[in-house]
């Protein structure tokens, strides 16, 4: 019996999952089968794993929160790796991950996605607008912190989950996508009484949005939904920082109308924009102090602003106009 199962969902195989595995069968630690869930047949795609055990499962054109509950359903280990295909692991990850689990109260271990050294330009450029310090303690996720920590959400791409527990709470709520790993996270803490573990060291590596447009369509989802989740499940989305690219995003479309309010008030608004303006550039200098590149530090500028307008829109109106938000690709 394998101590771990890898659950990877996926539409169609490809170079990346190519990728994946090949890491996969390079790391250290426990004995690990891996469960590939693609929509149809893979055809000649070679799905070795090195030693490990490979099973396939074709699932149809559904969520990957589908696709990773049925991967649970058939997984034999007592411990589920959850990986998307467009990533792979460090050698040490499950090695560093799994040691967390001899605390009997941690029901899941966390680690970051880091932006592989091999992605283009543009693709480190969309990383690094995650590692900028406006994004306060999430930037955890995409950057090695110096110390783990409890925390209470975190995406699926790099998160490894006691099976028992995993069963315990349902898995995964298949309404939503993105987010079904916000409510997993929640039924988690917040049912169970479990806690999640972040660990520094469990790394893996997270291929990037390559363009301007990509990236933007990527945290658009990602606001719309935290923007719901704020309304739905305030215990770990109702939080300030969530709230502060909607603040942006109204201040830049209204704040204007100030300017005819009198002497004051267009002062504060000169003002609002000058406090926006340098917390933009200790943004791009953080971003250069983490990865030493000039370069893409200056290219985050314009995906920073439009990354605070965009992800600020869609939270407002996910927070205040969405009444029911569920994936296409349900049950």
């Amino acid at each position: 019996m394998p101590d771990v199962s890898v659950i990877i969902p996926f539409q169609t195989p490809g170079d990346y999952l190519r990728q994946t595995l090949d890491n996969l069968a390079l790391m250290r630690g426990p004995d690990f089968e891996v469960i590939l869930l693609p929509d149809g047949e893979m055809g000649d795609f070679d799905a070795r794993c090195g030693d490990a055990d490979v099973v396939v499962i074709a699932t149809g054109a559904v969520s990957p929160a589908i696709k990773r509950d049925r991967g649970a359903e058939r997984a034999r280990g007592a411990y589920l790796a959850f990986i998307d295909d467009d990533a792979y692991p460090a050698p040490d990850w499950l090695e560093r991950a799994i040691a967390h689990f001899a605390d009997p109260d941690i029901g899941a271990v966390a680690g970051p996605q880091v932006t592989p050294p091999e992605d283009g330009f543009w693709q480190k450029v969309s990383g690094a607008i995650f590692v900028s310090p406006l994004n306060g303690s999430a930037a955890l996720r995409y950057w090695p912190g110096k110390a783990g920590a409890d925390v209470d959400d975190w995406p699926s791409v790099n998160l490894i989950v006691r099976a028992e527990d995993f069963r315990a709470v349902g898995g995964f709520d298949s309404a939503y996508w993105p987010g079904e790993d916000t409510k997993l996270c929640l039924d988690l803490v917040r049912r169970l009484g479990r806690r999640i573990r972040y660990e520094p060291g469990a790394v893996v590596y997270h291929h990037r949005r390559s363009g301007f447009v990509r990236h933007m369509r990527q945290v658009g989802n990602y606001g719309l939904h935290r923007g719901f989740f704020a309304k739905r499940y305030p215990q770990t989305s109702r939080r300030l920082a969530y709230f502060m690219p909607m603040a942006f995003f109204l201040f830049a479309v209204f704040g204007w109308f100030s300017l005819f309010a009198g002497s004051t008030a267009a002062a504060l608004y000169a003002l609002g924009w000058t406090v926006y303006a340098a917390a933009i550039l200790l943004s791009t200098l953080g971003v250069f102090a983490r990865l030493r590149d000039a370069r893409i530090a200056v290219a985050t500028i314009p995906y920073q602003v439009g990354t605070h307008f965009w992800y600020g829109w869609r939270f407002l109106k996910g927070f205040l106009f969405v009444k029911e938000l569920r994936s296409t690709l349900g049950r």
